[in-house]
């Protein structure tokens, strides 16, 4: 009981600061590789919130994995509604918390399989959720309202015109090309977060499955 409390201690610290420092990089372009317009650095952080989810979900259970997940919530909602707009801290904490969720309950039926299957398939289909949630309700104008109603102009940039990934070969929203580069950074994280997966899971009893 004592080693589960400090691990699950040790998870809501770690979720706290994935969620942090990712609302944190943000804020600056990724310039390698000309990406700068369509990548931050907060793209690279942020999927680690899964690799502390799944660790916990082995480690402490599902039901444990919720309370980490509920801290990182509070603190991304906090964040959000202090340096963002009401419409992309919605956006963000929904994205958060509905892809979060669904990374524990898809890891919880996959876990008795090989040790790789669970947290890939659960950040596959997490990322997948996140993506759609956050880049839909912050940039797509059909949710223009969540920014006016609260007396706010939302901005266009996100919805213009411009070649997707700059590749000229078909126009779309510019918010679409920002949507595949991130979804696209979070499967790469998430290949590479295998790694330290295996290791921190070697040093740990897994528990079975819950509820």
């Amino acid at each position: 009981m004592v080693a589960t409390r400090k691990t699950l201690g040790l998870s809501v610290l770690a979720m706290v600061g994935v969620v942090a420092a990712s609302n944190y990089l943000v804020q600056f372009p990724f310039k390698p590789f000309g990406l700068q317009d369509l990548l931050t650095w907060g793209a690279f952080t942020y999927p680690m919130a899964f690799l502390v989810t799944d660790l916990t979900n082995r480690k402490c259970g599902s039901r444990n994995a919720r309370i980490v997940v509920a801290a990182g919530f509070a603190i991304a909602v906090l964040i959000s509604i202090w340096l963002a707009t009401p419409r992309i801290a919605i956006a963000s904490g929904s994205a958060f918390l509905v892809a979060q969720l669904l990374d524990i309950t898809v890891f919880n039926r996959l876990r008795r399989n090989s040790w790789w299957k669970a947290p890939l398939a659960s950040s596959f289909f997490g990322s997948v959720l996140d993506t759609v949630i956050f880049f839909g309700f912050s940039f797509a104008a059909s949710f223009a309202f969540l920014d006016t109603s609260f007396g706010m102009t939302p901005d266009v940039f996100p919805t213009e015109a411009s070649s997707l990934l700059s590749l000229g070969l078909i126009d779309a929203p510019r918010w679409v090309s920002w949507a595949i580069v991130d979804y696209s950074c979070k499967m790469f994280v998430a290949l590479l977060m295998l790694a330290p997966y295996r290791l921190l899971l070697s040093r740990q009893d897994a528990l079975p499955a819950t509820a």
